[in-house]
């Protein structure tokens, strides 16, 4: 699917949308237009990273559906437990400056419960597994509304809540079922979430020592990355190197990356499944496709074409260490390394950053008929759908505590405030129709041929024909996580093949599956799929 093809002939996925009537046509001349243009003057663009003093000016600009339903001082004495993360200082940290205007207003108190990416999971499911859930609204993604929406341990979604953050400017692929569980919704969407390619032009063009044409392919990325070995970058003049793959583990998110390499091999565009046969929850992650993913890697490691120490680089290593600093020069990441490369003071790479959705592969294997075909193949991985805000059970009993845990949710999930958590650094990637407005962007500082090329990547991943989509079941990180572990081991030369470590992972997931239940995780994987 062509990027240029889809946006330039409408002008913009907005306008697209606003034609079909998914977005109102004034929304550039509306009421908000002037707040959203302030919004997005907070630094502005050029104007070096953004500060919890910009964080809070952000929060307090938009309170004004939060005052529409509550009186001021109305949660006088209320204390809430939020639980998320601290990632590159982003995350809980903007949302502590976010809130932080809301609580002076309603009088609640934020306590937080702040957790490193690696420690996510285990955190979430020790207090499951052990019944101790101690946080009042929680900041999740929808992988795991399996283990806490499936177990009755989420509060349901008031109704004015979902007109508070104007629920249907999501894009199409976060509504229902995402953040649904049997009929009741639990999510306010405060993310997209997809992996995009992100590439230095540098490296690409005429006299490029990367090649005349940027990669299209993994075949071709492989290549490159081999043919780069011994020669030097062009911004930074240190080691060129090519594409980054994270080969140390991240508390199951890791998974995501070899997974990208995965989609292209192995997600048919006949068949919506591609982790699980869905007839049988039998592992993939072991057939010829996906043991080429692995392959790919082992490969650049002999070939020695990775950064010295690679092999204790986690993904966020790959992000904001390696690719924004000026290592590397191609990476597969969430899209919101494109907001980041323009308005992070540790980024170096703003001006020669170019994007795309997840390379495709020369040849595909088909599940179905257990052979590969020579068909050019896509598949953009829509890594985590996104993450949310969630308000837990804890609340249910105490109408004025859980009004007040709904209310700080709304605010962080609100569509003014969610246009400056897209275009700064926040964690956060486009995931509304209304983030798709070119003007808005270059009004805050970006040009428009980088505001199109971002943009793009995202919408063509959100909108492509042969997505892989995120199974939302009970365990996926219990699969993800010991499948890192695996991977840990083939990458360091503990087992004799790609096919070895990949039956390692196909055989710890059989037991993970008999453990859940076979027949109900069944079940729910085909619902996730929509059989």
């Amino acid at each position: 699917m062509s990027r240029r093809k889809l946006l330039k002939g409408a002008a913009s996925v907005g306008a697209m949308a606003a034609a079909s009537g998914a977005i109102p046509m004034a929304v550039l001349a509306d009421a908000h237009s002037n707040l959203r243009a302030e919004l997005l003057s907070i630094p502005g663009v050029g104007q070096g990273s953004p500060t919890d003093a910009d964080w809070q000016k952000v929060g307090e600009l938009t309170l004004g559906p939060t005052k529409e339903r509550v009186q001021e001082g109305e949660f006088d004495g209320i204390e809430l437990t939020f639980m998320g993360l601290n990632n590159q200082n982003l995350h809980n940290f903007l949302f502590r400056g976010f809130l932080k205007p809301w609580e002076a207003y309603t009088g609640a108190k934020i306590n937080w419960i702040d957790l490193a990416q690696a420690d996510y999971n285990p955190r979430l499911q020790q207090a499951i597994a052990t019944g101790t859930v101690d946080f009042d609204i929680i900041e999740m993604g929808a992988p795991f509304e399996g283990d806490t929406a499936g177990k009755g341990l989420l509060d349901e979604m008031p109704e004015w809540v979902k007109e508070q953050i104007e629920a249907d400017d999501l894009v199409d692929y976060l509504k229902e079922p995402v953040g649904t569980w049997d009929g009741k919704t639990y999510r306010i969407t405060i993310d997209g979430d997809c992996h995009t390619f992100a590439y230095r032009t540098d490296y690409f063009g005429d006299g490029g020592i990367g090649g005349a044409e940027v990669p299209r392919t993994w075949q071709q990325i492989n290549q490159v990355t081999k043919d780069l070995v011994g020669k030097e970058d062009p911004l930074t003049g240190l080691p060129a190197h090519g594409y980054l793959d994270p080969l140390k583990g991240w508390g199951g998110f890791g998974m995501y990356f070899i997974l990208n390499r995965a989609a292209a091999y192995a997600k048919h565009p006949d068949d919506p499944a591609w982790l699980f046969d869905p007839d049988t929850m039998k592992p993939r992650v072991n057939n010829p496709g996906f043991v080429q993913a692995i392959q790919d890697v082992l490969d650049l490691i002999e070939a020695d074409a990775y950064p010295t120490d690679q092999i204790n680089a986690d993904p966020g290593t790959t992000a904001f260490q390696q690719f924004l600093a000026g290592t590397g020069s191609m990476l597969m990441w969430w899209g919101d390394v494109g907001s980041s490369a323009r308005t992070s003071d540790t980024s170096v790479v703003g001006d020669v950053v170019g994007f795309g959705i997840n390379p495709a592969s020369e040849r595909r294997y088909n599940a179905a008929a257990g052979a590969w075909e020579e068909e050019m193949n896509e598949a953009p991985q829509m890594a985590y759908i996104g993450w949310g805000v969630y308000v837990t059970n804890r609340v249910s009993g105490d109408e004025k505590k859980r009004k007040a845990a709904w209310s700080a949710a709304a605010h962080l999930g609100g569509k003014d405030l969610s246009l400056w958590t897209s275009a700064y650094p926040s964690g956060f990637q486009p995931y509304r129709n209304s983030h798709f407005q070119f003007q808005e962007w270059e009004a805050a500082g970006y040009d428009r041929a980088y505001v199109e090329d971002y943009l793009g990547s995202n919408a063509d991943s959100y909108n492509h024909p042969n997505a892989a989509i995120e199974p939302r079941i009970p365990g996926i990180f219990q699969y993800y996580s010991v499948a890192e572990d695996e991977l840990a081991k083939g990458f360091a030369g503990q087992y004799g093949s790609a096919q070895e470590t990949a039956d390692a992972i196909a055989a710890a997931w059989e037991e993970i599956t008999d453990q859940i239940g076979r027949d109900s995780q069944i079940a729910l994987y085909k619902a996730s799929l929509g059989l």
